[in-house]
């Protein structure tokens, strides 16, 4: 019995003692998503996921700086991509973990249409996006609201979030009447929370393929090269698609 005990002790002082942390940078599209996968990543393997989320396009620069992350969860594919052509991610180490989807939100019900005719009566003051120059779901915005002929009728009407979570708190809070954010941000166990939303049809802009990478300075780190192995569990995947993703 006393060895039965020891044992067990011994075994719990190895986990703990091998336990380890990463650094994750995460597209705040992906925020809530990250933050049930790091839960169950963490009682799987006892590794812990420090996680900061924020758009795309200002990691890069952060990373390019010298910030500590270990993992990039980006909004896109050409980020990540970009950072291992440039030397500052591990090579051969990305791939797509999720395939974002766009949609027209607003936190009133029955505002937006179910085939966003909305867009075209224009009958609303402002609509938000999230800056296309720093975030994937804002381009993808801007392009449907091109391939809808509607730029020069909607351009003075936005209000530009610096990321998608501020694009949509603006649209929460009633500073915009509605706005393009992400499917997973507005999506709880199959349907919309609250308010009204078109899902906007993917042919009205690019492919949202989010990417994650290794970067150099999680090469050789046990937490960081197992988070991105855990991404491809049936675990992981199970979140991903419950939140409005594809694979």
């Amino acid at each position: 019995m006393r060895k039965l005990v020891l044992t067990a002790i011994l075994g719990t002082a190895f986990t703990v003692a091998h336990a380890d942390e990463v650094q994750v940078a995460v597209a705040a599209n992906f925020a809530g998503p990250m933050q049930k996968i790091a839960a169950a990543f963490e009682q799987s393997t006892g590794h812990k996921v420090l996680q900061t989320s924020g758009s795309t396009g200002k990691f890069y620069a952060q990373i390019k700086n010298g910030a500590p992350f270990e993992v990039l969860f980006a909004a896109d594919d050409e980020t990540p991509a970009k950072l291992e052509t440039e030397g500052a991610g591990v090579s051969g180490s990305r791939f797509t973990y999720a395939v974002g989807k766009l949609v027209l939100w607003s936190a009133k019900p029955g505002r937006v249409d179910d085939k966003g005719e909305v867009l075209k009566k224009g009958d609303f003051a402002h609509i938000a996006i999230a800056n296309p120059k720093l975030a994937p779901y804002g381009l993808a915005a801007t392009e449907t609201i091109k391939a809808m002929g509607l730029t020069d009728a909607l351009t003075p009407k936005y209000v530009v979030g610096e990321n998608i979570a501020q694009t949509h708190q603006f649209i929460a809070t009633g500073n915009a009447d509605l706005g393009f954010v992400a499917m997973s941000q507005v999506l709880d166990g199959g349907s919309i929370k609250t308010g009204s939303a078109w899902v906007v049809p993917a042919n009205l802009y690019s492919p949202i393929r989010q990417d994650v990478i290794l970067l150099n300075k999680g090469k050789g780190k046990p937490a960081a090269e197992a988070l991105l192995k855990f991404m491809k569990s049936d675990a992981a995947k199970a979140v991903i698609t419950a939140s409005g993703y594809s694979l």
